[in-house]
């Protein structure tokens, strides 16, 4: 099943412009006024729903197609990224049941769940649907971490992560 999360912005918006003159209503505008309220109350549950991540398939999993832990290798590094259960698609929409890749490097285990991934050399986006990299990396031992995150950039946790440690020549 494909759920795409909607904002409700506008509909907001346009409730607020429409009863922006609250003060002056009158005894037969009151249900006009209920039925606003409970239109709103709903919009901002929705937006509430829409904070948090959508749910990870049973199974699903992230890992390493290429690569080993404790694996030697000469850079510069191809770096396979694969799934299970999960599909890859690229970053915007928040699709239940898909998200993309995040590369870590020498940046931890994993990002909190619900937490957006920074964008910087050690925190590599591939919100385009990229499943393969190419990365230069320095001689010595470097820990590279899968984070799969949902289509705003919001890590999915421990759960859709895979660390490993290279050893660059």
């Amino acid at each position: 099943m494909r759920t795409i999360y909607f904002p409700f912005f506008v509909l907001i918006s346009g409730l607020i412009a429409c009863n922006s003159d609250s003060n002056n209503t009158t005894s037969s505008d009151s249900a006009t006024v209920k039925a606003t309220d409970t239109i709103m109350k709903h919009a901002v549950d929705s937006l509430k729903m829409e904070a948090t991540l959508p749910p990870i398939p049973v199974g699903a999993k992230v890992y390493f197609k290429n690569l080993r832990d404790g694996q030697p290798i000469k850079s510069p590094i191809k770096v396979e990224m694969g799934v299970k259960n999960i599909k890859v698609d690229s970053a915007g929409a928040i699709i239940s049941g898909e998200g993309h890749h995040h590369l870590l490097i020498d940046a931890g285990d994993s990002v909190a769940a619900g937490e957006v991934i920074k964008k910087d050399g050690k925190h590599l986006h591939f919100g385009k649907g990229q499943t393969v990299a190419t990365v230069i990396l320095s001689p010595g031992k470097h820990r590279l971490t899968l984070q799969f995150a949902d289509g705003i950039h919001r890590s999915y946790g421990s759960r859709l992560s895979a660390t490993i440690q290279i050893i660059v020549k």
